[in-house]
């Protein structure tokens, strides 16, 4: 019973909910129902009402929300899907999984895809034959993308737009909730996520009643009346009833924990200005702070790094490498020179950032960052 809250902080507040997933787990326990048990209908309907979307699909994990997404618009063989370059593997992985064709566009210095490089896109997969259908924007660690440049710019040259918000759920822009921004959005509920459960886990957000009820079908085999009627090809991909519980209990401290989140990231921008690149947000944004991910220009990042790891403060590089200079990506088009993504890929470095981060801790991080750079 204790392993599935091994994460825990010793804090009050989680000290409390770590209780509560407890008993949430003993009431799965009890009742049985392990796969599509109640508590995962109840965890969808709470996961809509708090971004304001109208339903939600929960899956497998955010790979298999996109996959399914994708899936149920029969995107495939000769269409084209817009991502940007610097991004996890999933995004691209989706698109090619269903057999479509990623092409790679750039990005801006705040790490989301760059809207001045989309008529490239289009061009390009155009150039290779393609049919563009698509365009899957990313919500790099945690800040929502300009969504009304994007929803603009799909509207106008007919493509499906959307949201891969797995490091951005619960963020907000210009007043309005990420689950909301495009017309369909996929998140995941990997434990290093801002909301994650005890393993793997993703939901797809819309209005859409006639997409949900194809994904819901996707999700268990192209299940019609019952799961043996088999109207479409499916695939396996249905959140644990277990995880959708500890969700549900995760669910209702999250709004806090965006709060704490932005402490921890405002005494980070306070005491690295002047040391590191350190991300900014606009004003009307409010950033989930997935990751607090600072640039360390001229070839220094991987010294520094190792600096830090010396003193005991751990690092990571989300992403070392863009996608198109990936093995398995290589043959994929891609729209320009890529400058960016390539230039922030060497030099990216993520800091320790989580809810629970005490402020005597983060000063002997900002003390060992200071030291190293």
């Amino acid at each position: 019973m204790t392993q599935p809250i091994a994460f825990i902080d010793l804090a009050a507040q989680r000290r409390r909910i770590a209780r509560e997933i407890e008993a949430a787990i003993a009431r799965v326990l009890d009742h049985g129902i392990f796969i599509s048990g109640p508590e995962v209908a109840d965890f969808e309907a709470k996961l809509a009402a708090f971004c304001g979307a109208r339903f939600a699909v929960a899956c497998g994990n955010g790979t298999d929300a996109l996959q399914l997404v994708l899936m149920a618009k029969g995107i495939g063989q000769g269409d084209a899907v817009i991502v940007p370059d610097f991004t996890f593997t999933a995004t691209a992985e989706a698109v090619a999984l269903v057999g479509g064709t990623p092409v790679f566009v750039d990005i801006q210095a705040d790490f989301n895809i760059d809207v001045g490089q989309l008529q490239a896109g289009l061009r390009t997969a155009k150039d290779n034959g393609l049919k563009p259908r698509a365009l899957i924007a990313v919500d790099l660690f945690g800040l929502a993308a300009d969504y009304d440049a994007l929803n603009a710019f799909c509207d106008a040259n007919g493509l499906l737009l959307i949201a891969d918000a797995a490091q951005s759920f619960g963020a907000t822009l210009r007043g309005r909730k990420v689950g909301t921004l495009a017309p369909i959005t996929t998140t995941s509920f990997f434990p290093a996520k801002p909301l994650g459960c005890c393993g793997d886990g993703g939901a797809i957000l819309t209005d859409d009643a006639d997409l949900v009820a194809t994904l819901k079908s996707l999700r268990v085999h192209g299940q019609g009346t019952d799961k043996y009627d088999n109207v479409r090809i499916g695939v396996n991909s249905r959140l644990d009833t277990i995880q959708a519980a500890i969700l549900m209990c995760k669910l209702d401290i999250f709004a806090d924990e965006i709060e704490s989140r932005q402490t921890v990231a405002d005494r980070y921008a306070r005491a690295l200005s002047n040391r590191v690149l350190a991300p900014s947000v606009p004003d009307d944004a409010v950033s989930v702070w997935a990751q607090y991910t600072v640039r360390i220009p001229g070839s220094r990042r991987d010294e520094v790094a190792a600096k830090l790891k010396a003193t005991g403060v751990p690092t990571a590089i989300y992403y070392p490498r863009p996608l198109h200079q990936q093995t398995a990506y290589r043959h994929f088009p891609a729209a320009g020179s890529l400058a960016v993504a390539q230039q922030l890929s060497g030099e990216v470095l993520s800091l320790p950032m989580h809810p629970y981060l005490e402020s005597a801790t983060q000063e002997r991080i900002v003390t060992a960052i200071v030291d190293a750079t």
